[in-house]
This record gives C-alpha cells, sequence and structure tokens, in this order.
C-alpha cells in the first residue's frame, strides 16, 4: 500500500453533476484507477472534521484519519473544466490551507481507506449508545445494515456513492425511532453567510449563486438551488443560504453508515 500511495503525485479532478469532484486522471494509473474515485473538497472536509470531533473521547485516532486520505492543493484550473491538484504534506487537523482528500483506497478491504471506516463505525456506534437509551445497545452489525441499505438503494437508482456521503452516512447516523439533540451532534455550517473561500484564479466560490445539488452534496437548511451557471475555465459554487425563519429543529443525524454498494459507479 505504501508504494502506490507515495507514487501519487497529482490528479486531475472534474466537477460532476452531482456538484461534488471525481478524479479523471492520475499519475499513477497503473495502481490506481480513476473511474472509482471521488474527492472530498475544502468545504466537505470541514464539516467532516467537525462531525468527527466529538469522536476524540471515544478513542478517535487521528492518525486513522490522516492516513485514510492523501492531501492535495490546487496547482492550476483548465480550460476543459478540470482542476489539477497536486499532493502535499500537510496536516487536515493543523494545517491552515484550503485542503482536498482522496481517500487511500488502492485496497478497498485492508487499506487505510477501509480501516479508517472501520474505525469511525466502531466509535459512532459507542457515541450512539452512550448518547441515546436503547432497549438493547446498538451493534456494528446493525450499523452496517441500515447504512447498507440505504446506499444500496441509492444505487439501485444510478447515483455514484461518493466518498463524502459515504462517511457522513456513518458520522450522522441514528438509527429510525430515535434522535440526537442538536449539541450532541456537530451541525456547524461549513462556510458562514459572509467568508468566502479562495482556492486560486479561475475557481471563484460566488456564495450569490445558486447551484444543482443532490443528496450527496446538500446541508440541513439550504434553500432549493437554482439552475448551475457555467463559465468557460472557471467554476462559481454557491453556499446555500440558511432561512432562519423557516428552519425548524434539527435532527442530529441522518440515516446513514457504512456499506458500499457492489459496484462503484462516476456521477
Amino acid at each position: 500500500m505504501a508504494k502506490p500511495s507515495t507514487n501519487l503525485l497529482w490528479c486531475i479532478i472534474r466537477l460532476g453533476k452531482d456538484m461534488n469532484w471525481w478524479v479523471k486522471k492520475v499519475s499513477d494509473d497503473i495502481h490506481w484507477e480513476p473511474d472509482s474515485l471521488s474527492v472530498v473538497d475544502p468545504r466537505q472536509l470541514a464539516y467532516l472534521l467537525d462531525l468527527l470531533d466529538p469522536l476524540r473521547e471515544y478513542g478517535l485516532s487521528t492518525d486513522t484519519v490522516e492516513s485514510a486520505f492523501i492531501p492535495f492543493q490546487i496547482q492550476s484550473t483548465n480550460t476543459d473544466n478540470t482542476v489539477r491538484l497536486v499532493r502535499v504534506n500537510e496536516s487536515f487537523f493543523e494545517s491552515d490551507e484550503l485542503l482536498f482528500a482522496l481517500p487511500d483506497a488502492v485496497d478497498e478491504e485492508k487499506g487505510p481507506y477501509a480501516e479508517f471506516i472501520d474505525h469511525i463505525t466502531r466509535l459512532r456506534v459507542k457515541f450512539l449508545n452512550d448518547n441515546i437509551e436503547f432497549e438493547q445497545k446498538l451493534t456494528i452489525d446493525e450499523l452496517e445494515e441500515q447504512v447498507r441499505e440505504i446506499q444500496n438503494h441509492a444505487f439501485m437508482e444510478g447515483r455514484a456513492l461518493h466518498v463524502f456521503q459515504e462517511v457522513t452516512d456513518i458520522l450522522e447516523f441514528v438509527p429510525e425511532g430515535y434522535e440526537l439533540t442538536a449539541d450532541e451532534d456537530a451541525v456547524a455550517p461549513i462556510v458562514g453567510e459572509d467568508e468566502e473561500i479562495d482556492v486560486g484564479e479561475g475557481f471563484d466560490l460566488d456564495t450569490d449563486e445558486k447551484i444543482e445539488e443532490d443528496d450527496t452534496m446538500r446541508w440541513d437548511g439550504d434553500e432549493e438551488p437554482e439552475e448551475e451557471t457555467k463559465r468557460e475555465g472557471a467554476y462559481d459554487l454557491d453556499t446555500a443560504e440558511e432561512d432562519e425563519e423557516e428552519e425548524g429543529d434539527e435532527e442530529g443525524g441522518r440515516g446513514a453508515g457504512r456499506g458500499r454498494s457492489p459496484t462503484r459507479r462516476r456521477s
């Protein structure tokens, strides 16, 4: 596993119709298959780190998290609406840079990313058992089974399983019929209403533009997006504004979790 990860020095990514980032080309196409790779963008990464934070007291291993993802930064934007990322030596927990995270999933069963998924699944079960009074303790198998059903349903509908969705399915999982209070789960927004992310020339995140979204890129409280506006050589992404007057009490989690679809599909 170390050799394939070391050889991966850059990758080219594209923005899918689901408004998530997918790998188009990699520097090491011998060990990596771009068709099955998705990338966590800086806003999604910030959200995942917020969700992981409550698990620290349950034994979260930051080393396991760091090993599961390869950090990248934007090197350039291209005229064909793709972005070239270059690998960097940064910590997801300590860096102030805007980082993209590519899961180290060459070996889907025993690699660093698979270990990470198992790790956060165990911790999520501990967290839920500690914060919800179940008639019987929740088990790892039960969480995985319920998540697998949800993700397989999405697969049958032709929706690709993005890494961000796979991880949030676990970190936000709450069994049907139960709920967590708002302060027991991460609910921090990715980007503030007046905050912009500068990711370099030709890559503009415009907080006024409404974009198309699907279930893999939707936050609680978002307004319904309008049609995506495209510009050659640039990307205008939207951080949907929240309407606090219409927003009800949020549930602490949405049902989802580990279980991977039988076959990964590109968006």
